[in-house]
């Protein structure tokens, strides 16, 4: 069975997921359709009664932005098995299963992680040879960015299931970053020989089985991480997940250790005000919003998943990464990619 991306072009965004409410999804959605002309049309999803008022500032075309009606919302302390079960009009239901039926091509949402992800694979199931699906997100680094994968979709990952990380992590970047031989690393806790649990020490056999489909160099510590090193860093989604939010949470650290010792005296404020420019772009070469979402790769579908706190600018980005994601058509591109993997490994998917 093929994947169902492609078809028609159309993002389908789950307007009633995230924090900041359906007024900043809206918000986010004028903005990409003003920053981005040529953008995918969209589908806003979610309760018609509560859109339509918000979309009344927003100027579009009919065929450019429609509402697909859901009257229901999946909250974030909602348990992902019971909703899905108990709330089968939500917006994210719908929106992923307008994917499914083919009525778009991805879905954006700042929704429940455990229901999006548990919703995704239900409904879209994963491609041919594809065991689990990983988060790809994308993280700066010296001189440009690189993919961490898995960022929190499979914390119990066995060795097949990196090697397959690492194939989606290459095709991702490749889409995203533009580097058509993405450079990947296996994060572990040393580079000598036998260093890292049973887990690594199998991957990376498997990895260096794979060298014609993967750009593989090797085993990487946490310092090589944001070095120019590596584009794609390969882990399971527990230890991604931990380093991901480790780096969000250092950011705004720094960004408010660094605010406070600016306003520390008068001198060092006019100082910070004299380098407004240089502080401007480094926080925008830092920004998590840059990219907005996380892909669910490995599905027969696209799905990007955005933070639960994002605001207009990270929705606005992940709108624009889902359309980059639709022109790619990287979906035919992996499962033949996994294909062939799982044949050089002759190893069980499960």
């Amino acid at each position: 069975m093929g994947t169902t991306s492609g078809q028609t072009g159309r993002i389908a965004v789950d307007a009633m997921g995230g924090d900041l409410g359906p007024a900043e999804v809206v918000e986010a959605v004028r903005l990409a359709l003003r920053q981005y002309p040529g953008l995918n049309p969209i589908t806003l999803v979610g309760d018609r009664a509560v859109l339509e008022p918000l979309l009344a500032r927003v100027r579009r075309r009919p065929e450019q932005l429609t509402i697909h009606h859901a009257s229901e919302v999946v909250t974030m302390d909602d348990k992902p098995l019971m909703a899905l079960k108990r709330k089968k009009d939500s917006s994210m239901v719908r929106a992923i299963e307008l994917v499914k039926d083919g009525q778009a091509s991805v879905v954006v949402s700042c929704g429940n992680t455990g229901a999006l992800m548990a919703a995704g694979t239900l409904r879209l199931r994963t491609m041919e040879g594809v065991a689990r699906p990983a988060l790809a997100a994308v993280v700066p680094r010296q001189n440009g960015h690189f993919v961490l994968i898995d960022a929190g979709a499979n914390p119990d990952a066995k060795p097949e299931h990196l090697v397959h990380n690492a194939i989606l992590g290459s095709h991702y970047c490749r889409v995203m970053l533009g580097i058509a031989r993405p450079r990947v690393g296996l994060m572990t806790i040393g580079t000598e020989e036998g260093k890292g649990n049973a887990l690594i020490t199998e991957t990376n056999e498997l990895l260096r089985r794979t060298t014609d489909l993967i750009n593989y160099a090797g085993p990487i510590e946490g310092f090589h991480v944001f070095a120019e090193h590596v584009d794609v860093v390969v882990c399971d989604g527990f230890v991604g997940n931990i380093m991901i939010k480790s780096w969000e949470s250092l950011v705004k650290f720094f960004s408010g250790m660094l605010r406070e010792e600016l306003q520390a005296n008068p001198v060092r404020a006019v100082g910070a005000l004299m380098s407004k420019g240089a502080f401007n772009a480094l926080r925008e070469r830092i920004n998590p919003e840059r990219y907005g979402g996380a892909p669910l790769l490995g599905l027969r579908g696209n799905i990007l998943k955005a933070h639960g706190s994002s605001n207009r600018r990270a929705i606005k980005s992940a709108i624009h990464a889902a359309s980059q994601i639709i022109r790619a058509d990287m979906n035919q591109r992996i499962e033949a990619d996994i294909a062939r993997a799982n044949d050089l490994l002759a190893v069980p998917v499960a």
